[in-house]
């Protein structure tokens, strides 16, 4: 190994070093960042973020209540502060820099910007007002800049909520949390007056699936019976006595524990006061009904469920709003293909050519744990740096000038350190922050030029 050492945040050295540039700094970005600048080869690694804002989906998708979780962004934090990394924010590949410039400024890209969008429900009236899908609702509610202004009708009496996994969780129970459960959380200030004000007393979460199959987590679904102002409730007939043989003990175990919540939740008085979080399954939606907006949901019952013959094989839930949590898809990046099923970029386990890389969902598609990244992050370092050479390329030098021509702003983690300080000083009660839901204003707190 050449002999370097750090000086002034660069990697100085008698060798040229690997520049790396990372595109996305959510979890999957920050893992590989660190991976990389862990390594025993000299890198210097670029962060870039459209947005003037680290930590991607841990402060956009992460629920709101659910902070201990948020607190993984202090280990990346400490990873953006490593002499080696560099974060860029406000500044995105595709518009204010070509993938090809990038490219060429650097030895080795990684993708890392995730899977933003809502897979289409393709159903009849899907497009009706009143309908939204997950990762905009939840964007909402965490002040993403992207979906500040979606302004969802909360007024009315009846929600149906479309998915078995955690992120149908997530908008169940913040629809239904009181406004003093939700003063401690982060959630954005537009959301929370709503919420506030809103007249939903019915939450009616329908999966597929059966309750033995349901994607839950036991921790989360556990929680949905702890609520203050709200009831879970199931329909013991749909709760299967044992779950089928063959599966692998630890899914044996967990599936099982969610089969108790569903009946604990089956046992609950539907006359209780308060919200009602109603659980369906076997349920499968063929339309959204509705006269100039949403007003019910028409489903199909599965022949497994074990109401069909002895109930409507379809029925209608009254739904003032519909959030379809039903998955996500990638966005097409820069004429780069999808894989099959759209929901990730192809590759070829992390590679996707030469000097061109992807990690994290956009890599494996939307699935697994935030530790899950790591993995990626771990594999996809050692990949570069067995395989890229450093060749003397310029890096972020030979792209600033031009992104000032354009009149872009980037901002890096001082800037961030700003923002971050300005949303905590202006936190009301027991809230941790209160979050900063434009651009214009994050770049106003961070001090961005």
């Amino acid at each position: 190994m050449p002999d370097s050492r750090v000086t002034g945040g660069l990697w100085m050295s008698e060798h040229p070093i690997l520049q790396v540039a990372v595109v996305g700094s959510g979890p999957s970005g920050f893992y590989a960042a660190a991976a990389l600048a862990g390594s025993q080869t000299p890198c210097r690694i670029d962060i870039f973020e459209r947005l003037p804002s680290p930590y991607g989906l841990i402060r956009a998708g992460v629920a709101p209540d659910h902070q201990t979780t948020k607190s993984i962004q202090d280990v990346f934090g400490e990873t953006a502060r490593h002499p080696a990394v560099r974060f860029i924010g406000n500044v995105e590949i595709g518009r204010d820099i070509s993938l090809a410039d990038l490219r060429g400024a650097y030895d080795a890209v990684v993708l890392a910007s995730g899977v933003p969008e809502d897979a289409p429900l393709g159903i009849a009236g899907a497009d009706l007002p009143g309908v939204h899908g997950a990762a905009a609702f939840v964007g909402w509610y965490n002040g993403h800049p992207d979906f500040s202004g979606l302004a969802p009708d909360l007024a009315g009496r009846s929600a149906v909520i479309l998915g078995n996994g955690n992120v149908a969780l997530d908008v169940a129970r913040i629809l239904s949390r009181t406004e003093e459960e939700l003063a401690a959380s982060d959630i954005a200030d537009h959301a929370a007056e709503a919420l506030a004000r809103s007249g939903l007393m019915h939450i009616n979460v329908m999966g597929r699936r059966g309750p033995g199959e349901a994607k839950f987590t036991n921790v989360e679904l556990q929680e949905i019976g702890t609520l203050q102002g709200a009831t879970a409730l199931a329909d013991a007939r749909q709760i299967p006595e044992d779950l089928p043989d063959g599966l692998p003990p630890r899914d044996r175990r967990m599936r099982a524990k969610n089969l108790d919540c569903f009946r604990r939740f089956a046992q609950s008085d539907p006359g209780a006061p308060g919200r009602r979080i109603r659980f369906g399954f076997f349920a499968r939606p063929i339309a959204i009904l509705g006269t100039g907006r949403v007003e019910a949901v028409r489903f199909a019952r599965a022949e497994q469920d074990p109401l069909f013959r002895s109930a409507p094989d379809e029925f209608d839930i009254p739904a003032d709003i519909v959030i379809a949590s039903i998955g996500y898809r990638a966005r097409p990046f820069s004429g780069l293909p999808l894989a099959e099923g759209e929901r990730a970029l192809a590759n070829d386990d992390g590679r996707i050519e030469d000097g061109l890389y992807v990690v994290g969902w956009l890599k494996r598609g939307p699935s697994g744990k935030i530790a899950t990244n790591r993995l990626d992050g771990d594999a996809i370092a050692e990949r570069i740096v067995a395989e890229c050479t450093a060749s003397g390329a310029p890096g972020f030098s030979a792209l600033a000038e031009r992104l000032a021509d354009k009149g872009v702003r980037a901002s890096n983690f001082d800037h961030w350190l700003r923002m971050d300080a300005a949303e905590i000083a202006a936190a009301r009660g027991p809230a941790p922050r209160r979050k900063f839901t434009t651009i214009a204003d994050m770049l106003r707190a961070g001090g961005v030029a």
